[in-house]
């Protein structure tokens, strides 16, 4: 699934316009993302497993995930600006393929958002099932991970790697411990190490890392997140936010896509809680 046609503006000093990749673009905080770099005149890579509810969906995940129409109906509203890739996470030499796919079609890549992630709960610590810590842990973690690995060289390459941007997408839950998501807990903790790390092994290349840590967010994660806690609906979740609301994801991708930008640079390393002030 991907085609492309002609576009006009951008912002890249040399006249082309920015391109960035984003996972997880098929719906939530990911599809946000596309939408609003879009508006700024990038051109993206939309990467999504589309597991739905089929076998490819990792262990635990109770919850469906995002399909084919969901990527392609976020393609279509974006005619000639988002290439739609189906890729999952975990598997580093697909990521490849679709950085491959930003740098062939566009000649460039700029920023890059890991914003895939799957969530899993309701049980404690010691008998949480060991396949759903590893699913976790390879989506969340080693999803990123892998993510960075197969864009960093594309975005060193890129004719203004001073310009460009790693962003992860963390989680409230990687600076504070969860009720019954001690794995997801544990994964988002480090999410957070990881662009840290990634953002000193990038010191002197002009190309930075960062990772933005949502509150509750209005997603189908959120909801699942509802059911794992037994309450009826997303809207309890507000009384843990000085917001006293939640957050859209649109509210989230305005962050990310400042941490995408030039004048986002001054992130690097950092970890920007984006959560409305959220006290578990």
């Amino acid at each position: 699934m991907s085609q492309v046609s002609g576009g006009s503006g951008g912002s890249g000093r040399d006249g082309g316009p920015r391109v960035a990749l984003v996972t997880g673009a098929a719906r939530g905080i990911g599809a946000a993302v596309v939408r609003t770099l879009c508006a700024r005149g990038y051109r993206v890579v939309a990467v999504d497993s589309c597991a739905a509810d089929g076998p490819a969906r990792p262990a635990g995940v109770t919850y469906p995930l995002a399909a084919d129409a969901d990527l392609k109906s976020l393609a279509d509203d974006l005619p000639g600006v988002v290439v739609p890739y189906i890729a999952d996470v975990r598997d580093r030499d697909a990521l490849a393929r679709a950085a491959a796919v930003a740098a062939d079609r566009f000649g460039r890549l700029d920023a890059a958002v890991a914003a895939a992630a799957v969530m899993a709960g309701g049980l404690p610590l010691w008998e949480t099932p060991d396949a759903h810590v590893r699913a976790l842990w390879e989506t969340d973690v080693l999803g990123v991970w892998n993510t960075a690995a197969a864009c960093v060289p594309h975005l060193l390459a890129g004719p203004e790697p001073g310009a460009c941007r790693f962003v992860a997408v963390a989680s409230a839950a990687g600076s504070h411990g969860l009720f019954r998501l001690s794995a997801y807990t544990m994964a988002k903790h480090a999410v957070v190490g990881l662009v840290r790390g990634l953002a000193a092994d990038l010191v002197g290349t002009g190309v930075t890392a960062a990772a933005v840590s949502p509150g509750s967010t209005r997603t189908p994660m959120l909801a699942a997140t509802a059911e794992v806690y037994g309450l009826d609906g997303v809207e309890g979740f507000a009384s843990s936010q000085l917001l006293r609301r939640l957050i859209e994801p649109a509210e989230i991708a305005e962050t990310i896509a400042f941490c995408c930008s030039r004048e986002g640079g001054v992130v690097n390393g950092s970890v920007i809680s984006a959560d409305g002030g959220f006290t578990p």
